[in-house]
């Protein structure tokens, strides 16, 4: 029945509730027709002692209107809700029923699920060809978070560090019981496969429960009861996760999110429309901690267990997306569904990136400037909300100790985690608001970017682009104003032809020194001698001129390899610092006025630029013929010191062709490369080539690149393989 939430004192009743519980109309009203149900219709429990609920045999017969009345009344007082005791079809065979009622109270005293009591009841439902029994136990258990959090436990260890005493006895004891147990792959140790530390081991015996599901998924009837155990259960988990901070007091209440997603049926029709809609809501409620747990958790369950998880989630979003049109006044944004799911996918995404290859440490030093103490005009207007930075890390990602750009290589590939469902119906412009605005009260995709493509981020970061250069053409009017000046609302470069690299140079190199915030300035590029109106054409021409200029392998700042076509910082440049800076702001001016560039860097430039340092895995990429060098030494089998003679000095050629000389480690010419020091010799090797010999012109280049993007979400929103995309497309 649906409550008539018209009538006036329906809705008096509910506002008191509303006040005094803080729960919102739609909880308060599911909740409601929940004891609407109980008391009309019952739990299903023909021994039900609750005497509101009409299966117990003491409660008095309401007609709809006492009922609904009644409803709102239990509602007030938090009253007890009964268990979930599934129906099942009664067969016309008297002696059928009877002994599956039999069966039934027979398990009546099961208040827990572990893998023998699943077994002996499905032994005996086999034994009887009646699974009534184990439809109802399965049933009472899934749809009772009490119940589900005790179920599937592991086998409690020995309390040998309290009894010194008796700790040979305890040892062994230990022993008998670790040959009979089969513990979880997934129960993880100590650390998740890359080191990263893994604190509070779940109480849940995985394997156990994968071996439970696989023998009652086979079942139709348990199937059915586990979908409806689900509806139950997830309205009844939101409310004590939202309202009654429930993991705090008792953090095994995150079993119940283990054992239901190991169920391999979740992303069939029968959960689509509901269940699993209602378990990603309960799911995103949980606090931050809970979430890195599951995370940490998942991590060190495998990529089939990982992918089946992904592959839940995206379908749900995709299902869902589908099965509903949305436009400027019905966003993506507000549905619920769909953002508790993308919720829920974050979690399986750095679970993907913990079970993968990851390196959280080489990180280049943060040169971005310290935030200043004085007031901005934007905060003395008020506006300061509007254009602040954008978040510099994701929450989750600050619980777990690690970021994408960590990864070297994830279990589940990026792009999969992309859901070309959410970017063909998300509205950017609005996302981009709940994103720099409403991030407290309104979910943004952005906050997810996993999720979203390149081509739609770059939307994003567009908008974001476009609002600072109005931001600062808003402020050169007030200023000029004050001051009595003609106002210059853009990025003026007046170059010549034939000393575009001086002119652009000095000209930059002012505004970079007087007043950096001129670079947040849309660009607008004159030519001397040349009319024309720069609409984007001139600007991008100018773009290509430098950049010819720069490359150009006579100057001598970058090398290039003819294999790879690619450019690398030129260790021996005479040039000066300046140079580098100017190539930098050219690259970020690209971002900041969506111009795409013909620049072939090896992808660890942008990774040192997002804020790692190149290792020897970069090598490949950048210097292709040592990478297979390095390799060739790391696995090497004969005697390096006899074959290779190598030593902890290095050579190579400057500018002019003259061999240089460089010790890795102090008088490293006297240190042996052996088989014992060889990995370290090839991580001291690629650390020189692509950090040391090229660290003052990186800097240089680094700090120009984020004079123009230091304000930008580039760094939170994309990773470096996107960041070359942005600027020079696909190679």
């Amino acid at each position: 029945m649906e409550l008539d939430w018209n009538l006036p004192e329906n809705t008096g009743i509910c506002r008191q509730v509303s006040e005094s519980s803080r729960m919102n109309r739609a909880t308060a009203k599911r909740l409601i027709e929940r004891y609407f149900r109980q008391l009309t219709e019952g739990c299903g429990n023909s021994n039900c002692t609750n005497e509101f609920c009409a299966s117990c045999s003491n409660c008095q017969p309401l007609d709809n209107n006492a009922a609904a009345a009644k409803a709102l009344d239990l509602f007030k007082v938090n009253a007890k809700l009964c268990d979930y005791y599934p129906s099942v079809e009664s067969r016309s065979d008297e002696n059928s029923l009877l002994g599956s009622k039999m069966s039934a109270e027979e398990f009546s005293d099961v208040h827990y699920l572990t893998e023998h009591t699943v077994c002996r009841i499905l032994s005996r439902c086999e034994e009887e060809g009646n699974y009534s029994a184990l439809v109802h136990v399965i049933g009472r258990i899934f749809s009772n978070a009490d119940a589900l959090i005790k179920s599937f436990r592991k086998e409690e260890p020995s309390a040998t560090k309290n009894l010194d005493s008796l700790q040979s006895k305890e040892e062994e004891k230990q022993s008998d019981q670790s040959s009979e147990k089969v513990f979880s792959s997934a129960s993880s140790p100590d650390e998740t496969p890359n080191g990263v530390p893994n604190s509070c081991e779940p109480t849940v015996d995985i394997d156990a429960v994968r071996r439970v599901y696989d023998k009652l998924l086979s079942i139709d009837q348990v199937e059915s009861a586990l979908v409806n155990a689900l509806i139950y259960l997830t309205p009844n988990v939101e409310l004590d996760l939202e309202y009654l901070d429930v993991y705090e007091t008792n953090p095994d209440y995150l079993n119940i999110f283990i054992i239901v997603m190991e169920n391999s049926n979740l992303h069939s029709p029968e959960y689509l429309e509901v269940a699993l809609p209602q378990f990603c809501k309960a799911m995103s409620k949980l606090p931050l901690i809970a979430l890195a747990r599951l995370s940490k958790l998942w991590s060190t369950c495998g990529l089939p267990h990982i992918r089946r998880m992904m592959e839940t989630f995206q379908q749900l979003i995709t299902f869902t997306v589908l099965s509903n049109e949305y436009g400027m006044e019905n966003l993506v944004n507000d549905d619920e569904t769909v953002v508790a799911a993308t919720k829920c996918l974050k979690v399986v995404f750095y679970a993907s990136i913990l079970g993968g290859e990851v390196d959280i440490e080489h990180n280049e030093e943060d040169d971005e400037d310290s935030e200043s103490d004085e007031l901005t005009l934007h905060e003395l207007l008020g506006e300061d909300r509007l254009y602040k930075k954008g978040p510099r890390i994701d929450p989750l990602e600050k619980e777990l100790g690690v970021r994408p750009i960590d990864c070297i290589k994830p279990l589940i590939p990026f792009e999969d985690f992309i859901n070309e469902s959410v970017n063909e119906v998300i509205e950017m412009d609005k996302d981009f608001t709940f994103f720099k605005v409403n991030a407290e009260t309104k979910f943004s995709f952005q906050s997810c970017p996993f999720i979203l493509s390149v081509i739609t981020k770059s939307q994003g970061l567009y908008y974001d682009n476009r609002i600072r250069m109005y931001s600062e053409r808003r402020l050169t009017a007030l200023y000029s104003m004050v001051q009595g000046q003609q106002p210059n609302p853009y990025l003026r470069l007046k170059v010549r032809r034939d000393h575009i690299i001086d002119d652009a140079l000095v000209r930059l190199e002012m505004i970079s020194m007087e007043n950096p915030s001129d670079l947040k300035k849309q660009l607008y590029v004159e030519f001397e001698g040349e009319q024309g109106v720069d609409e984007g054409g001139v600007s991008k021409e100018f773009f290509q001129l430098v950049l010819e200029e720069i490359f150009n392998l006579d100057i001598g700042m970058f090398t290039y390899d003819n294999d790879t076509k690619l450019f690398w910082f030129n260790s021996s440049s005479l040039e000066n610092e300046a140079q580098y800076t100017l190539i930098g702001i050219v690259l970020g001016l690209a971002i900041y006025n969506n111009c795409i560039l013909d620049v072939h860097f090896p992808m660890v430039v942008y990774r040192k630029l997002m804020g790692k340092k190149g290792t020897f895995l970069d090598l490949s990429d950048s210097h292709p013929v040592l990478y297979q060098s390095m390799k060739e030494v790391l696995e090497y089998t004969g005697s390096l010191e006899e074959d290779m003679m190598l030593t902890f000095q290095i050579s190579h050629t400057d500018l002019f062709g003259n061999p240089m000389l460089y010790d890795l480690k102090e008088k490293g010419d006297q240190i042996p490369v052996t088989k014992e020091n060889r990995q370290e010799f090839v991580n001291l090797y690629a650390d020189y080539i692509l950090n040391n010999s090229v660290e003052s012109q990186f800097k240089a280049f680094k700090k120009g690149f984020l004079m123009v993007t230091n304000e930008s979400p580039l760094k939170y929103l994309f990773r470096p393989e996107e960041v070359e995309l942005l600027i020079c497309g696909s190679r």
